[in-house]
């Protein structure tokens, strides 16, 4: 179930303004339009006034998980690009460089099992 909520937010002139958010429920999937197998809603179903201050706050912690979060991503496809063979000057996409771990992962699989067939 599709809700919209209002929450106020600071653009960059420090002036605020009312931001229309549309949610969703995961449990109306489960259960229905009741929100619970019980006809209770959730928490989160009710409107929670929040101060901007508060709204800001939680928005500057988001923003932070998510840069952490991105930079974290970054950094494994950094560490996966130096253990893929490519020529030095390839600069590769993050789409390029998982198909090409893919070929390169079934690649030594192959190998694999060459050297194991011929070891016996």
């Amino acid at each position: 179930m599709k809700r919209s909520s209002s929450s106020v937010t600071s653009n960059i002139n420090g002036k605020r303004s009312a931001k229309r958010v549309r949610t969703s429920c995961k449990s109306s999937k489960l259960f229905g339009s009741s929100g619970t197998a019980s006809g209770h809603h959730h928490q989160h179903d009710q409107e929670n006034p929040t101060s901007p201050e508060d709204v800001y706050e939680q928005r500057t912690l988001a923003n932070v998980r998510e840069r952490q979060r991105t930079q974290s991503l970054n950094d494994a496809f950094s560490q996966l690009r130096k253990i893929i063979p490519t020529m030095p000057s390839d600069k590769l996409s993050k789409i390029q460089t998982l198909r090409l771990a893919s070929q390169y992962i079934h690649f030594l699989k192959e190998v694999r099992s060459l050297f194991y067939a011929l070891s016996r």
